[in-house]
């Protein structure tokens, strides 16, 4: 059974890293629930606008009305201007979810 909660807003922030060598470097595209701390989706891929559409097709069924970003293009260009917040300080818990990620494969 899958349980589908919907959630206000959501922190979207992408973090990269090599796979094998540095000419395959990837990016990991995430969605946080402020409230609640849990990741609600994530996607695998490259720095481009296709990724950050998969993540919002993933997001969509959640019913999410506004996202805090770092202000990337196309943040901007695929949401609309009332739906869009760019701020760091909004985005602070996972990008700190990031950062303990990265700390803690990389021991």
């Amino acid at each position: 059974m899958v349980v589908i909660c919907k959630v206000k807003e959501a922190e979207l922030d992408e973090m990269w890293s090599f796979v094998g060598g540095k000419s395959l470097l990837r990016w990991h595209w995430e969605a946080l629930d402020p409230q609640t701390g849990r990741i609600l989706a994530y996607v695998f891929g490259r720095r481009e606008d296709q990724a950050l559409l998969e993540l919002k097709a993933l997001l969509a069924p959640l019913g999410s009305r506004r996202f805090y970003t770092d202000g990337w293009g196309a943040s901007q260009r695929h949401w609309a201007p009332h739906q869009h917040v760019v701020s760091t300080r909004a985005t602070q818990q996972l990008e700190r979810k990031q950062l303990t990620l990265r700390t803690r494969i990389t021991r």
